[in-house]
């Protein structure tokens, strides 16, 4: 008896162990100081056959006021034709529902949480509003809030938990089910901005829809790099985080006072924009010492010059260097500063006009002919002895000539010291 006692014990002993735990709002587990305030963005992606197609964006903003922490989440497809805004607010240190909101182009639904639910839901093309009044068995978290709450859990190997979501469909009778963390295992993921970051991997079901989820969430400061979901007709719906807050760059681009620098002065820039071949011992430039003017129409530009735009470079330089994070990519308000001139003759001249004093960046790309001629070895030259004997030699060197495409690729810093200053540029590219 006392065997088959210990035996059954034994047999129980892990079931036990590893059984689920229920995590409500006020939980332990819950430690809502990870959720810091800001904004997220996503991009939505459908996955398949390898093949990635952009569906639109919604953006994670986090708040919070007194108690109370807001969530808001707001979906815009990539057509720009629809949108979906949820807005959720908890308290701080549970994520007790208190209310939500939802708000699309068709529809309106809203709640206030208590022992009794109330609520009003709105049809854009209804006459009337309709009333409700739910009464849950149990308590829950706001669907909305469910997946903030995962990277507030102490999440590690193995961890497992059932999370009661309230969500209401169609009917006040459903309204209750479970998400369910069935796994969490270890993962690197890979930002194409800031590399590899230690990240947990959470596989999380729905129950009531039977939908897998998998989450990736950082291990260090809990955000969600990308949330992966079915989605129909063999896509897989993938999120990817889009970290609002790199900021490689500490300087910031003004855009007002670039504008002003371009536009509000009485100062000039005039220039000559050519290219010039220089040769070597064994290359002899056939147009060397020639300048080779940028073509009437070629098109000269202008940008002020400032901490943001040598900072910029300066970072993507040392990216470069490092062979393994793209570069970053110029502030988007840097093209409206960018002012463009013409070569108005056929001796390469350009003006620019209404420019404050500063240091500016001159910019031009232009083709032109790179004529050139050279010598080459043709083989040996021998003094021969009668005997056979060889007693000199010397190596004998032709002449040829070609010409090649070639590409003038010119950048200048110009500095305009004083208002009404007409300043004289030589913008060349020295071969």
């Amino acid at each position: 008896m006392r065997h088959s006692m210990k035996a059954m014990l034994l047999l129980l002993l892990p079931f036990t162990g590893l059984a689920q735990k229920t995590v409500l709002p006020g939980h332990p587990d819950i430690n809502t100081a990870r959720l810091q305030p800001g904004k997220s963005l996503f991009t939505i992606y459908y996955v398949k056959d390898n093949k990635w197609t952009k569906k639109g964006t919604y953006t994670n903003e986090i708040s919070l006021s007194g108690n109370d922490i807001r969530f808001e989440v707001n979906y815009i497809d990539d057509k720009n034709e629809w949108y979906r805004k949820r807005t959720s607010v908890a308290d701080a240190k549970t994520l007790a529902p208190i209310r939500y909101k939802s708000e699309s182009t068709k529809s309106t639904l809203e709640f206030t949480f208590g022992e009794t639910i109330t609520g009003k839901e709105h049809i854009v093309a209804g006459n009337k509003d309709k009333a409700l009044t739910i009464r849950p068995k149990g308590k829950f978290v706001d669907f909305n809030v469910a997946e903030f709450m995962f990277s507030t859990l102490p999440l590690k190997v193995g961890y497992k938990a059932t999370i009661p979501e309230f969500y209401y469909a169609t009917s006040p009778d459903s309204v209750l089910s479970n998400y369910t963390i069935k796994d969490v295992t270890s993962y690197i993921h890979h930002s194409n901005r800031t590399g590899e970051h230690e990240s947990w991997l959470v596989k999380v079901l729905e129950e009531e829809s039977g939908v897998f989820y998998h989450y990736i969430i950082d291990k260090k400061d809990y955000r969600i790099w990308q949330r992966e979901m079915p989605a129909g007709n063999g896509n897989i719906e993938i999120c990817v985080n889009e970290e609002l807050d790199y900021q490689p760059i500490a300087s910031k681009f003004d855009k007002a006072e670039n504008l002003r620098m371009i536009e509000k002065g009485n100062s000039s820039i005039t220039g000559t924009a050519f290219a010039r071949d220089h040769g070597n011992s064994r290359v002899q430039v056939v147009n060397i010492n020639k300048a080779q003017f940028a073509p009437r129409g070629t098109v000269v530009s202008i940008l002020p010059n400032s901490a943001y735009i040598e900072e910029w470079k300066a970072v993507n330089k040392k990216i470069r260097k490092g062979r393994k994070l793209p570069e970053v990519p110029i502030d988007p308000n840097v093209a409206a500063c960018i002012k463009t001139t013409k070569v108005y003759d056929d001796k390469g001249h350009f003006e620019f006009t209404n420019l404050m004093p500063g240091e500016y960046i001159l910019m031009t790309s232009f083709g032109y002919t790179h004529k050139y001629s050279y010598e080459y070895y043709a083989g040996q030259s021998n003094l021969v002895h009668p005997s056979g004997a060889v007693l000199s030699s010397s190596p004998i060197y032709k002449s040829a000539s070609g010409a090649s495409g070639a590409t003038a690729q010119i950048e200048m810093i110009v500095t305009v010291k004083k208002d009404g200053d007409v300043v004289d540029v030589k913008l060349k590219d020295v071969r």
